[in-house]
This record gives C-alpha cells, sequence and structure tokens, in this order.
C-alpha cells in the first residue's frame, strides 16, 4: 500500500492535487474520489472501476487517504474531497496511542472555536468516558491540550486547516466512529515484520541462484568492453561480498540464549530426565504408568492440563486435550473445524489406494456447496480447494483449507477456551485433586 501511495503522491506522474476556491473559502491539498479511481485504472490496468474503488477504499481504511470533512473513511467516485495522510502518521509507522493521547487530542478541539473541529456525538460521548476513567490526570491533560492549542494558533491558517484534518483522519483510524471497520485490530507493524521475515527467508534461500545468475548476465553483457583487469575486480569485489556474508550471524547470540533459557523454563516441568515425576520416569523405571495415566480423560492431571494453556500446538497433540477441547467446540457450534482438521491430519496416514476416496468424503462432508458440516472458508480458499481436486487428487488437496481452519482456532476458538470457564473448573479440580493427594 505505502508503495502504491508513494506512486500516487509523485509530482509528475501521481494523482493531481490543488487548491480549490469555493466561495470565499480556499481549501489546500486536496484531490477528488473520482481522480484517484481515473488514476488507478490508467495506471494500474484497472479495467473494472469497482476494483479500483476497492483499492481506493482499503487505502482509505487504513488511514492513507482520508474525506477532509467526513469521519467515515471511504472513497466516492465523485467530486468529494480527500488528502493524503503525512507518512509520520501511517499506521505502520507510529505506536499504537493510548487513551491519555486520545484525551488531550478531544479536549484540544474543545478549545478550539471552530464548526469545523466541533466533537461529533460519539466523541463527546468518548470525552465524558475518559473524564471518569482518567479523573486523576486530568488536569495534566487539560494543560498538555492547553499547548498544544496555543502551538497551534501559531501556525499559517492554510497549513492549520491541513494538519487538523491529518490528526482527525489518524484518530479516525484508531478511534473509529461506531459502525465502521477498525483497521488496527490487527498489528499492522507485527504483520510487516512477518511479511519481511518470509521475503528474508525467501531470499536467503534463493540469494545464491539470484547473485550469480545477475552477475554473469551483467558479465555478459559487459563482456564485449570491459577489459580483464576490470573483470578481475568484479570477480573479486563479489567473492569478498560472500565472504563477508559467511561471517555475519543472522541472529545475535544474546536472542537466541534468551530464546532457549525461556523455552527450557516453560517446558523444564515436563521433562522427565530434569524433574522427578510421580509415576516415575518410564525411561528410568521400565514403567508406563505415567503416559498410561496421561492418555485418560478420568484423571487428568495438573501439569498435563496446564501444558494445554502452551499454545493450540500443546492442546491438539494430546488426545485428552483434543477431546476436552471438542466438547467446548460443541457448546460453541464449532466443533466442525476441529472435525475437519482431524480428518485433514488422517488423511495423511492413510494408505495410497484411499487417499482419493477419503479426500472426496472430507470434501463432501465439509467443503463442497451443500455440505453436511460446512466449515468457515473464504470463497477464496474453497476455489483452490476445488481447482486441486478437479485437477488431481493427491495427500495435499485439503492443505489450503487445513491451514487456514488451524489459524481460525489458533486466533480465535483457542483463545476463548483458555479464558473459558469450563478450562478453568477442569485447572481447578486437577489442582485439588494434586493437594488432596498431598
Amino acid at each position: 500500500m505505502e508503495c502504491l501511495l508513494r506512486c500516487m503522491q509523485d509530482q509528475e506522474t501521481g494523482v493531481t492535487v490543488r487548491n480549490v476556491k469555493i466561495f470565499m473559502n480556499k481549501i489546500p491539498s486536496v484531490f477528488t474520489g473520482s481522480d484517484v479511481i481515473n488514476w488507478m485504472s490508467r495506471n494500474l490496468d484497472c479495467d473494472d472501476a469497482n476494483d479500483a474503488l476497492h483499492l481506493a477504499h482499503l487505502l482509505a481504511t487504513h488511514g492513507y487517504i482520508f474525506p477532509i470533512d467526513d469521519h467515515v473513511l471511504t472513497v466516492k467516485n465523485d467530486n468529494t474531497f480527500y488528502r493524503f495522510q503525512t507518512p509520520c502518521l501511517w499506521t505502520s509507522a507510529c505506536m499504537e496511542p493510548d487513551e491519555t493521547d486520545y484525551a488531550v487530542y478531544l479536549c484540544k478541539r474543545t478549545m478550539q472555536n471552530k464548526q469545523r473541529l466541533e466533537l461529533a456525538n460519539f466523541e463527546a460521548e468518548n470525552l465524558a468516558k475518559l473524564q471518569k476513567s482518567l479523573a486523576r490526570k486530568w488536569e495534566l491533560i487539560y494543560l498538555q491540550a492547553e499547548a498544544q492549542a496555543k502551538v497551534d494558533k501559531k501556525r499559517d491558517k492554510l497549513d492549520r486547516q491541513i494538519l487538523d484534518s491529518q490528526e482527525r483522519a489518524f484518530w479516525d483510524v484508531h478511534r473509529p466512529a461506531p459502525g465502521c471497520v477498525n483497521a488496527t485490530e490487527v498489528d499492522i507493524k507485527k504483520t510487516c515484520r512477518t511479511l519481511k521475515q518470509v521475503k528474508t527467508f525467501n531470499k536467503v534461500r534463493s540469494s545464491f541462484f539470484i547473485s550469480w545468475l545477475s552477475l554473469s548476465l551483467s558479465l555478459s553483457s559487459l563482456s564485449l568492453s570491459l577489459p580483464l583487469p576490470h573483470k578481475h575486480y568484479v570477480f573479486r569485489h563479489y567473492v569478498e561480498h560472500l565472504r563477508r556474508l559467511l561471517d555475519r550471524r543472522r541472529i545475535k547470540i544474546s536472542k537466541s540464549a534468551e530464546s532457549y533459557m525461556s523455552y527450557y523454563e516453560l517446558y523444564k516441568e515436563f521433562d522427565a530426565f530434569v524433574t522427578s515425576l510421580d509415576p516415575s520416569n518410564p525411561w528410568l523405571s521400565d514403567s508406563t504408568e505415567l503416559w498410561e495415566q496421561e492418555t485418560t480423560l478420568k484423571e487428568i492431571p495438573h501439569r498435563q492440563v496446564n501444558r494445554w494453556s502452551f499454545s493450540i500446538h500443546e492442546l491438539l497433540k494430546d488426545s485428552a486435550g483434543r477431546e476436552h477441547f471438542m466438547q467446548f467446540l460443541e457448546k460453541e457450534f464449532s466443533a466442525e473445524n476441529l472435525k475437519f482438521w482431524e480428518a485433514c491430519q488422517q488423511v495423511k496416514k492413510v494408505p495410497l489406494s484411499l487417499v482419493e476416496e477419503t479426500v472426496r468424503g472430507i470434501y463432501n462432508e465439509f467443503l463442497a456447496p451443500g455440505a453436511i458440516d460446512p466449515v468457515n472458508v473464504d470463497s477464496h480458499v474453497a476455489d483452490i480447494v476445488k481447482q486441486r481436486i478437479e485437477q488431481k487428487i493427491d495427500r495435499y488437496c485439503l492443505d489450503v483449507a487445513e491451514e487456514h481452519i488451524y489459524k481460525l482456532m489458533k486466533n480465535d476458538s483457542y483463545n476463548r477456551y483458555a479464558r473459558s470457564d469450563m478450562y478453568k473448573e477442569l485447572m481447578t479440580r486437577a489442582k485439588k485433586k494434586v493437594c488432596g493427594d498431598e
């Protein structure tokens, strides 16, 4: 999005930004919604205006462009005026603001006797709530707002008008009006870091091939014009670059040690070679009593129940944990997600002769139109699975849907399960049993 925005802000080839005069009022640095749609249709090969409108709406939802006189961040294909957000207020460039910052902003708005700066109804309600919750430091908040208002008054009128609208758009993203989409529910900076990690991994995996390919192409194109000493210099420089890459550590040792230590502290209770267990360590006593106890749902030890809270991976790899999680999902009317995930796990274990029959059965039960027990996947994932099944059925046809459902359970169902009364009651019973045994 940010790369696209930089192209849109280019002075020569970007969207035309101009000052508009309406009656006696001058509106600085604006463009219309139709200007944005026309630019996207012309530069992004968007044959359908709806596609360009959808992309523009995404830019507005994340606060990169905004209407100058509306709290609803959307783009219309008409003559409504919009502005670009300043880069320092992009969601990927600033920290998540706290309630104190929001209170200072709203309080400052009440001090400025401008019709365009009057608080909306939802903002007035938020200000009243903040006055109650932040009553102890409201005097400090008022002083900060007063100081900011004095600084704003010293600015040029047009600059102040632009800055006020950009600040309002920033808070419309982070504290949206009722009924509007909250684009900051997912941490955009964390998402950017994740994408950078994926890109870095792909670059490392293919860096040698790409580097040698680019080098060979450049040398072949210059072989007729460059003398031999220059070729030697290019190769020598490239070899030195590769040596520097070999000497450089990708991860700091301190960070690696910290990760290992935190992992050890978390799992040392479950390491039978480090912590004495009752029943005894199966590898030392040749007794399988410990394993048999942990595989039964009737008497689940506290240490086993506690381990389920580490991650969904720990919960699902334990048969007793899966059964208890299934009971919770049945109450939540979403047990089909876990059933589908378990069925996908079984596909990887069935004989090759039964793969096609098993995959078709799972698809008809969970993913096909009119399925008996449909799972919650979007149309894009469903289309990918359908195409793979129509082309060639193998063990991995359902992987995209399986990954989608796993992430859904991890981000939604598992978090609710870990906070549920059902899990807390099981943990309490397990603790009481431990105390009773002692």
